[in-house]
């Protein structure tokens, strides 16, 4: 793909903190969605049949296994009310994405949170700990290191769901930005293990303002998951539907935004590499970068550069901005601005 979208908007702010995509949508997608607005006095079909069956399709899945929602928040919500034993707390981990947590905590499971080691998740101690606990949540490709599980760790943590029978949910966001041959759940479901996948179509589809996410799993574990969604019927909208089912189809374009992306990523890395600074290896849209101070820099590239990042020690990571990829020239622009409000020497 070419150059892309540029990411900053009307308000003269450089938008690199929530890993949008830099490449837009399918044209296809925006024609479905401007074609739906003629709807738009009608409810949506709370079944979201449409979507259920090209996400089934594109999966090659019987449609019980699937489960569509207005975004992947909404499905990490369900699944902490819904899925496993609710007599039980929830199993993540530290220094990842916080929802799982707060999700878990509101629905009065409560959670335990294992340490990360040396920033990534310890597969055997998951492992271990999952029969003690109702459900269990992997971030995977990790956020906000941008690193992915090896087929080896994800056999295990597979296995120890099959042996406890406790589900553990893969929230797996970003996972069409890595390389269409990393292992993910679709892979293990044909065995019957109780795990479930949640996907989006904010991130490399590209259809964030949209709101449209979705589950594929065990038929045992959908089926609680949407029979809770029925308290929620309408929660995908017409023009989001429409421009899903269209965005699935054409998998060329993803194709193209995957690829730009892997170029994109590996420019950047070595921009990072040649001015001394450091980073976490991505399969992702954005990458973690080492800087002295995170939060320090976080809100002086906003008041003083007008540039968005992410402090990744929200997330647990101290020392690191989660940057998504953007424009080639927003990227050097945050890249100056970080030269300026503290030097890289000695690192």
């Amino acid at each position: 793909m070419s150059g892309g979208l540029n990411a900053a908007h009307a308000d003269g702010l450089t938008r690199l903190h929530l890993s949008e995509s830099v490449y837009g949508t399918s044209p296809a997608a925006l024609a479905a969605a401007a074609a739906a607005l003629t709807q738009v006095s009608v409810y949506p079909d709370p079944a979201r049949a449409g979507v259920a069956e090209a996400i089934a399709a594109h999966h090659k899945l019987p449609v019980e296994q699937v489960a569509v929602a207005n975004g992947s928040d909404e499905l990490v919500l369900l699944t902490s009310l819904a899925v496993g034993a609710p007599d039980r707390p929830g199993l993540t981990t530290a220094g990842t994405f916080p929802g799982y947590q707060t999700c878990l905590e509101t629905s009065g499971r409560g959670c335990t949170a294992l340490p990360l080691s040396g920033g990534a998740l310890d597969v055997e101690d998951f492992a271990e700990a999952l029969p003690q606990h109702g459900i269990g949540y992997v971030c995977n490709p990790h956020n906000p290191s941008g690193g992915v599980l090896s087929r080896a760790e994800l056999d295990r943590l597979v296995r120890a769901a099959e042996e406890s029978g406790v589900p553990i949910v893969f929230d797996e966001a970003y996972l069409d930005f890595a390389d269409p041959g990393t292992p993910q759940v679709r892979d293990y479901l044909d065995r019957g293990a109780p795990i479930v996948a949640l996907r989006t179509l904010s991130k490399a589809y590209g259809l964030a303002a949209l709101r449209i996410g979705y589950a594929i799993g065990a038929a045992e574990q959908l089926s609680a998951l949407r029979a809770a969604q029925g308290t929620m019927p309408f929660s995908a909208n017409t023009i989001a539907q429409a421009a899903a089912i269209a965005a699935l189809a054409d998998q060329d374009h993803l194709a193209g935004v995957r690829a730009s992306n892997v170029e994109r990523r590996g420019w950047f890395c070595d921009q990072l590499t040649a001015r001394g600074r450091g980073w976490l290896p991505s399969v992702t849209n954005f990458v973690a970068v080492a800087v002295a101070d995170s939060r320090t820099a976080q809100d002086r590239l906003a008041a003083e550069h007008r540039i968005l990042v992410r402090d990744a020690g929200l997330f647990g990571f101290p020392g690191h901005l989660r940057v998504s990829m953007g424009t080639p020239a927003e990227l050097l622009r945050l890249l100056d601005a970080l030269d300026a409000i503290e030097s890289v020497e000695g690192k």
